[in-house]
């Protein structure tokens, strides 16, 4: 198994590695570590470069089962490399789904609403809420409440539990339908101190306040109980 560095530490931005495997198919490396995010829960994969003996690999994307697809040619099996992320896209991201879990958490405490799907982009992100109506009233109290816990300056925590630990944790899972596998062993939890606990497998900052100011830009009706809601962050 390799160690899989971003689910316990978000700000790593480079890291040594060897090179374990190569997917000649997927023309793609596996790595005995990685801060590589291979994407999921809405958050897209991360890309970078490897380095290794004055040559670099650009890494185009990253796949579950540890490959990281590589652009042109392969680093040898068994090389020692350096990965470094693409840092300025990535920390977007971690704001941006700490922002997601901001407004999950505010429509989850203040009006019950489980998210029915959500997606996002560095900077953007959208969530879907079992709402009935969605009125311009509603959304300006929610983007004024998530504001609130941005400058409320709120810690996050990780932790990874085990499986029956894990789900004895009250409304753990905040989406309509439950996305985690079955059978698995341990369940990694992103806590909002005071605002939001939740099973994610995603990179977020350290403190509510590293999002930033938040904006609500879009909101439209997707069904007869499915409401969308889009923010935008500053760069």
């Amino acid at each position: 198994m390799a160690d899989l560095i971003y689910q316990t530490e978000s700000y790593v931005r480079e890291f040594s590695a060897h090179v374990t495997g190569i997917d000649e198919a997927q023309h793609a490396v596996l790595l005995d570590r990685t801060a590589f995010y291979p994407g999921g829960g809405g958050q897209p994969n991360d890309v970078g470069k490897l380095a290794a003996d004055g040559q670099e690999f650009v890494v185009s994307k990253v796949l579950r089962g540890n490959l990281h697809v590589i652009e042109g040619d392969l680093p040898a099996l068994g090389a020692e490399v350096q990965g470094i992320l693409d840092w300025e896209r990535r920390y977007r991201l971690m704001r941006t789904h700490t922002a997601m879990h901001i407004l999950c958490g505010v429509v989850w405490r203040d009006y019950q609403a489980s998210v029915t799907g959500g997606n996002m982009e560095p900077l953007k992100g959208r969530l879907d809420f079992e709402f009935e109506r969605m009125e311009k009233e509603l959304v300006a109290e929610i983007e004024a409440a998530v504001n609130i816990e941005v400058e409320a300056a709120r810690d996050l925590y990780v932790k990874i539990l085990p499986r029956d630990e894990a789900f004895q944790i009250p409304d753990l899972i905040r989406t309509k339908i439950n996305l985690l596998p079955e059978g698995i062993a341990e369940v990694r939890t992103v806590e909002i101190r005071g605002l939001d606990l939740q099973a994610d497998g995603g990179t977020h900052v350290a403190n509510t306040r590293e999002v930033g100011p938040m904006k609500v830009v879009d909101y439209k009706s997707k069904g007869r109980i499915n409401k969308r809601i889009t923010i935008e962050l500053d760069a």
